[in-house]
């Protein structure tokens, strides 16, 4: 099965290409200057150098539709034809407390994301402007969020409450909610086979570190604290 992942910003598009039987990427690439003058792809293949374009791109699905294209040039793409990929993996910053694991999209789970834009501001319109965009692109096959607030939502209220009212809480969603979920969760998995261990029998301090950072502590492999919290301002100094 190809799976194709985007990461959509508010001016670019990151992607990979998939092949879950051989378990290895196809392909990876990015448009940048998505919206603004000069947007342009850096793409490149398996077995194939890398190969730039210059494509004026004034909105996301133009940009999508260039990555489809790319995708299947004979020279330079790495699949033979749009129908070869069969889901397409989105992520998206900010879940709230609304998602504590991935889900497939529906137009409820779209309005979900909507309604948490408040919490991110900078990024979930602009991934809720790629899935609509990718759906425009690819209607027939099935599209699934991955949010990075998710996998912190085993966190206990010790971990996630400020010492603040309790009504900024429940009122305005004031609290601790961590983010690199995806990395997390992939590393604590990691982890624990490298180590032989049962992953809900091993405890880690885990260190994202990159331009964003953030600490997560693990226990029975679960995510237990982080040094983020409501937005990406406190916790380890970063870019």
């Amino acid at each position: 099965m190809v799976i194709l992942t985007l990461n959509c910003g508010s001016s670019s598009v990151k992607y990979q290409v998939y092949d879950w039987r051989k378990k290895s990427a196809l392909a990876t690439g990015i448009v940048e200057r998505v919206t603004q003058p000069g947007s342009f792809i850096k793409h490149k293949a398996r077995g194939k150098g890398e190969y730039n374009l210059n494509r004026e791109c004034p909105n996301h699905e133009i940009a999508i539709r260039l990555i489809m294209d790319t995708l299947v040039d004979p020279q330079v793409g790495a699949i033979g034809n749009v129908n070869e990929i069969m889901a397409v993996g989105h992520r998206v910053v900010h879940g709230g407390e609304k998602f504590s694991q991935s889900v497939t999209i529906t137009p409820e789970v779209i309005t979900t994301f909507e309604e948490l834009q408040g919490l991110a501001p900078l990024h979930n319109p602009a991934n809720i402007t790629g899935i609509r965009a990718a759906q425009a692109v690819l209607p027939k096959v099935r599209h699934c969020a991955v949010m990075d607030t998710a996998w912190h939502q085993t966190m206990p209220p010790e971990s996630y409450l400020y010492a603040l009212p309790y009504e900024w809480y429940t009122r305005y969603g004031v609290r601790r909610y961590g983010f690199h979920g995806t990395s997390f969760l992939y590393t604590a998995k990691r982890a624990a086979v490298l180590l032989g261990k049962d992953p809900f029998q091993t405890n880690l301090v885990i260190a994202h570190i990159g331009n964003g950072s953030s600490i997560n502590a693990v226990k029975n492999g679960l995510s237990f604290d982080t040094s983020m919290g409501m937005t990406p301002l406190e916790g380890l100094v970063m870019g």
